[in-house]
């Protein structure tokens, strides 16, 4: 059953510093949820709750490293502590590696690996434990069914579709999008929905600051400015993003691509993959 009441919920988004985090967690607060908004960056997190108290009840900031295993863990913990179990969770913090495999090093992997799937997998895990848990003990009744609440992951456009020029990222985020179908699946007895969200190209910090590999300085500045510049001209707002993710709540949906970028590429992921593997062969301008 999707949870279509947003008033009195509470969010937690990770990532939430800026992007489609900040976005997503302004969504909700707007909508009457107490947001928790976790990042990295404790400050961006704190300005995202600043503008939260302006057009909803409020929430809090936490700093935390997804990736950190024991981190997430002290977090999960603390919110269900100091507030309680969340409603809902959008597990959003992710990194870009743009570059062939074979320049990406180990440590880049780790990186990326860390943040896009294993952060998702550490939310997902233990909030989820912490819904399912209360859905148990809580006495069902026919004619108001607990609603376990909802879990988003953010995953791309490019889970849907190979690319030689970022097979890590790639790869990570074709992960999210299996996980969370698996998961779905899973916590749907317990009236938890599972949603990815897929974008395509949108104007977020992560070209900023994506690590590029391979090539000399010269190179990897020229790529940085490219892809930077190619997301001010595709000028797709993460506002956009933050109201499909809304949608996708209140309506229990399982995979939604977004924008032209996102529904072109999950087309052909499933009516012409052997296109996308044509087009995968195109290395990145220079």
């Amino acid at each position: 059953m999707p949870l279509a009441h947003f008033d009195g919920a509470l969010a937690v988004v990770t990532g939430a510093g800026g992007g489609f985090g900040r976005a997503i967690t302004l969504a909700l607060a707007e909508r009457g949820a107490t947001v928790i908004a976790a990042d990295i960056d404790l400050p961006a997190a704190e300005r995202t709750v600043t503008l939260a108290k302006t057009i909803g009840p409020g929430g809090a900031p936490y700093e935390v490293d997804v990736a950190d295993r024991a981190a997430m863990e002290a977090f999960a913990a603390e919110v269900k502590e100091t507030h309680r179990v969340p409603d809902i969770v959008v597990n959003n913090a992710g990194i870009a590696v743009v570059g062939p495999f074979m320049d990406t090093g180990l440590d880049d992997w780790e990186r990326i690996v860390g943040v896009n799937l294993w952060g998702v997998v550490h939310g997902s895990r233990l909030f989820g434990r912490q819904m399912v848990d209360r859905v148990t003990a809580l006495p069902n009744k026919p004619d108001k069914p607990n609603l376990g609440g909802h879990i988003v992951n953010i995953a791309s456009a490019a889970a849907f579709a190979p690319w030689r020029s970022m097979p890590a990222y790639c790869t990570t985020k074709s992960a999210v999008l299996m996980l969370s179908q698996s998961l779905r699946a899973e916590l749907a007895g317990h009236r938890i929905g599972v949603t990815a969200v897929c974008p395509g190209f949108a104007d977020t910090g992560i070209a900023r600051n994506a690590t590029i590999v391979g090539g000399g300085p010269a190179e990897r500045a020229r790529l940085h400015e490219r892809g930077q510049k190619a997301i001010r001209l595709r000028n797709y707002p993460p506002e956009k993003v933050a109201e499909r993710v809304v949608d996708a709540i209140i309506k229990n949906r399982a995979v939604v691509p977004v924008n032209f970028e996102g529904h072109l590429l999950h087309t052909l992921s499933r009516v012409s993959p052997g296109a996308l593997r044509l087009l995968a062969r195109i290395p990145a301008p220079r």
